[in-house]
């Protein structure tokens, strides 16, 4: 059905390139807009009957007495997807609008499609939004969305990935960016929207890791192109009704993961996570009892020391330093702190308390 809004948008378009007034009118034949306006939200009886029969019905000044509400012209009907919508009509003498009415028929059905297709598009959109949401919120479902997963057969048993796309900034139209994200995984999208501001929520069904990480680089250097940002990749669950546990891994994939980093998995920040769920005054009092003494030179020589996977050349280079130099500061750390960094189980707990203090 066509809408007042829609209805009056093509009236005003239309008549500013016919020079010409233009009706639109509902299936009842009431007049939605009219170029006439002192003729709206009145019965046009010529398009109710157009509405009725499904033609094309011209009206001369000879047939003025049969039709109730109108004024000589052509109306016509309009279809979306095979439907009938409404009538346009075109006031004027017949004969002298044979020549135009067909256009401004194929004209404002390819209005009406473009617009009611793009509400339905929003409404899609508006609708998967909410799915996901009700998804990973945590509370029961509500039943119009067990209704909606029922619909889309997501309630069986395959496996589903939740992906978050973080931008630097909103792109414009943002809207397209998420058509495009959903574009690279074609079939495989169950749902896709925006999660926040700046970024972009996909759930994807029945991706095999190697063919996930393939497309996700092959997202990422579109992205750079024109939204840059990086994506955090949740855990594969086998139901529909696990997606949070996806989800909220890959909240922490973007939470935990470094700054620069692009693609992170889960599994890269598990460990983190993990600890970071640990109260605050916990972490701090373990990274001031391991760490206490370490001045920032001596914390950065560590640090680029695990990077270095503890290869004591590579380390040196890195750092611009003698490997004596290097020597002599690992030693200075064993002494301050108790810990030797060369001993698997004490690297062990320096490097967290190291990465957990950052």
């Amino acid at each position: 059905m066509i809408t007042k809004q829609l209805a009056e948008e093509i009236v005003e378009q239309t008549m500013i390139r016919l020079n010409r007034n233009l009706n639109v009118m509902d299936t009842n034949g009431i007049i939605l807009a009219s170029g006439e306006t002192e003729r709206i939200e009145k019965i046009h009886e010529g398009a109710a009957q157009v509405a009725k029969t499904g033609e094309t019905l011209s009206i001369a000044e000879d047939d003025l007495t049969e039709w109730q509400g109108v004024k000589p012209g052509v109306n016509m009907p309009i279809y979306f997807q095979g439907k009938l919508v409404g009538v346009i009509g075109i006031t004027g003498n017949p004969e002298e609008l044979k020549e135009i009415s067909t256009l401004v028929q194929l004209t404002t059905e390819m209005m009406v499609h473009q617009s009611l297709i793009t509400s339905h598009i929003e409404w899609n959109r508006k609708r998967n939004e909410l799915i996901f949401e009700e998804l990973t919120s945590g509370k029961p479902l509500s039943a119009a969305v067990h209704e909606r997963i029922s619909q889309m057969g997501l309630d069986g048993k395959i496996s589903y990935t939740t992906l978050l796309i973080e931008l630097k900034k909103t792109p414009s139209p943002s809207q397209r960016i998420v058509e495009q994200v959903e574009g690279h995984f074609h079939s495989q999208t169950v749902v896709a929207g925006h999660s926040q501001l700046n970024e972009i929520f996909l759930l994807a069904a029945n991706e095999k890791p190697a063919e996930l990480e393939e497309k996700l680089y092959t997202l990422l250097h579109f992205l750079q192109k024109t939204a840059p940002g990086r994506i955090g990749v949740g855990v594969a669950v086998n139901s529909i009704f696990d997606v949070r546990t996806s989800y909220l891994a890959a909240r922490n994939a973007l939470e935990f993961g470094k700054p620069d980093q692009q693609l992170i998995y889960f599994e890269d920040v598990e460990l983190m996570a993990l600890l970071k769920r640990n109260p605050q005054d916990d972490l701090a009092k373990f990274t001031g009892r391991v760490l206490t003494g370490l001045n920032e030179p001596l914390c950065q020589t560590l640090t680029q020391y695990f990077a270095c996977n503890k290869n004591h050349a590579e380390t040196a280079a890195q750092l611009m330093i003698h490997r004596h130099t290097l020597s002599y500061r690992l030693k200075k750390i064993k002494d301050i702190t108790g810990l030797d960094p060369s001993e698997f189980q004490d690297a062990v707990v320096l490097h967290l308390a190291l990465t957990i203090r950052k």
